[in-house]
């Protein structure tokens, strides 16, 4: 039987395995050990590659929400914080099993706060089901991360993340700003008809207007000019 896993399969003989994993550690790799039949036969060192634009969202996302970005990893604390490092992310949270991933999104929203959860993995399901909303890196996500997702990001660019944020955003004002106007319509008509004399064509016209208008306003949100481009790479 072949096993692939973490160091956590090495046993109390495997001495010379745990100096090469804390080697790999010590340099921000991630160690991976392999085992045949229950003799341990190699170790692997992986290193995760941050994306070009990783930075640029976070700093994005800080600016947008005025919330730094956390990173929620189940690798090794060092690999996490080289990572971390590297994308302009100082709040680290690493050797997380899916249940502590859940349980810190969780209690981050106990306290009143609104979580947005991005991920790709099966472990990142969990959480990404108890967020407030879930994001899912489409091109290479897992397909129990998809099902879960609230939003899927079809293309494989972080930067996307802060222009779905701002597309949301002016989503929900024009969407308010809609139901104003279509209550501010209903009252007025109401009241007139209630408390003096609304001819009928007026009624129709005023009703009918306010659903043109309502229309027309929603509209405005297929401009170009209306959604904020990501970051050109």
């Amino acid at each position: 039987m072949i096993e692939v896993g973490s160091p956590a399969l090495l046993g109390a003989d495997d001495a010379p395995a745990r100096e090469i994993v804390g080697e790999f550690e010590r340099v921000g790799h991630t160690g991976v050990v392999v085992r045949i039949d229950g003799t341990v036969v190699g170790v692997l060192g992986l290193t995760d590659r941050v994306r070009d634009d990783a930075a640029d969202a976070v700093a994005d996302l800080t600016a947008l929400t005025g919330a730094r970005p956390i990173l929620l990893t189940g690798d090794n604390s060092r690999a996490a914080a080289t990572l971390a490092a590297q994308s302009g992310i100082t709040d680290v949270r690493a050797e997380l099993l899916p249940q502590d991933k859940l349980a810190a999104v969780t209690d981050l929203q106990a306290h009143g706060g609104r979580a947005m959860f991005v991920g790709d993995g099966v472990n990142d399901a969990p959480a990404m089901a108890a967020a407030t909303v879930g994001v899912a890196m489409g091109r290479t996500g897992s397909d129990l991360a998809l099902d879960t997702a609230d939003v899927v990001i079809t293309r494989d660019d972080l930067s996307t993340l802060p222009a779905v944020v701002a597309m949301a955003r002016r989503a929900r004002r024009f969407v308010i700003a809609n139901l104003t106007i279509a209550a501010t319509f209903i009252v007025v008509l109401v009241a007139w008809d209630l408390f003096g004399h609304l001819p009928l064509p007026l009624g129709v016209a005023g009703h009918e207007g306010s659903t043109i208008l309502v229309g027309l306003n929603g509209l405005r949100l297929l401009r170009g000019a209306a959604w904020p481009a990501s970051r050109e790479r």
